[in-house]
């Protein structure tokens, strides 16, 4: 039996806040929201017109997965993480819709940056030291190959664009405009500091994770910078295999670089509207588990049971 795809979610129990490319927010209260994930998927800031199965499910689970990690190793480190399990006030009906893709959240203020780090040259990134010897205008040492690590990761932000726009990357100097000096300089330290944590643990668990980019919030009421959104998943990051890398090619992956791969080669990159055929999307869910698994040390079918 087909695994059912939910790319839209509609609850009835909560207000919805507002749809992104991938989640939804409902308000829980005035400090609290409830994400929603769907199964719907983004390349090149487009959503297919179909999803991915249990996809949803793979990027919460995960990010619950990494914020328990994290939280060990990294001590001090503040996320708006609160719990797996909807609050009272979802129906019944309503928690059958999202069992294992959704979780409370802090509701905070977010910074309009994202925190991308990089630690392998890749991507656009290859692209730009090709012909320029820079990395997000900044000077790379000469010699480096396609997928060859950073001497040290990059802090290369952008802006956090609305629905429908495109990110675009700046200057950690120009972040600071956009933050406040206050916040940027701490912003930079805690990204450098989770990606090299997780980078360390996902090796040991077999992957490499070539970049990633993550979000910030503030607790106003503290002056706290926490750590929000998804985390470290196949959506959010480059994961490849590490018993399989090789510098001087292009990697293969457990995250959307597959698809990234398959438009590019249809002539269907960033154009609207597009369907994935059904072997593309299964194959992208498969890589997806995949990764799942060698992080978590379980199946997915495992951690939904036991929710």
């Amino acid at each position: 039996m087909s695994i059912p795809v939910v790319t839209t979610i509609e609850l009835q129990s909560l207000p919805k806040l507002t749809s992104g490319k991938v989640r939804d927010l409902y308000e829980i209260d005035d400090k609290t929201l409830l994400f929603v994930t769907t199964d719907r998927i983004s390349a090149y800031d487009v959503i297919m017109a179909n999803g991915v199965p249990q996809k949803g499910a793979i990027l919460t689970q995960l990010t619950a997965h990494w914020f328990k990690v994290l939280g060990e190793r990294i001590p001090g480190l503040k996320t708006h993480f609160i719990s797996l399990t909807p609050p009272p006030s979802v129906s019944d009906e309503d928690k059958a819709l999202i069992r294992g893709r959704s979780m409370q959240v802090r509701r905070l203020k977010v910074f309009p940056i994202e925190a991308i780090v990089r630690g392998y040259i890749t991507g656009s990134a290859w692209n730009e030291y090709q012909k320029t010897g820079t990395v997000h205008g900044i000077p790379q040492p000469a010699g480096l190959q396609q997928c060859s690590p950073f001497p040290k990761p990059l802090y290369t932000p952008s802006t956090k664009a609305e629905l429908g726009e495109h990110d675009e990357n700046i200057s950690p100097e120009k972040a600071a405009e956009i933050v406040g000096e206050k916040y940027a300089a701490r912003i930079e330290e805690l990204a450098l500091k989770v990606y090299t944590t997780a980078a360390e643990y996902a090796r040991e668990h077999g992957i490499i994770i070539a970049d990633t980019k993550f979000e910030f919030g503030l607790d106003e009421e503290t002056d706290d910078i926490v750590l929000i959104d998804e985390v470290l998943t196949p959506d959010s990051s480059r994961f490849w295999p590490a018993s399989e890398y090789e510098v001087g090619r292009d990697q293969d992956s457990f995250d959307k670089q597959f698809l990234r791969n398959w438009l590019t080669k249809e002539g269907l990159k960033a154009k609207d509207g597009v369907e994935m055929p059904r072997e593309i999307a299964e194959a992208t869910s498969a890589r997806y588990k995949e990764a799942f698994k060698l992080l978590t040390g379980k199946t997915l079918e495992e951690a939904l049971g036991e929710l």
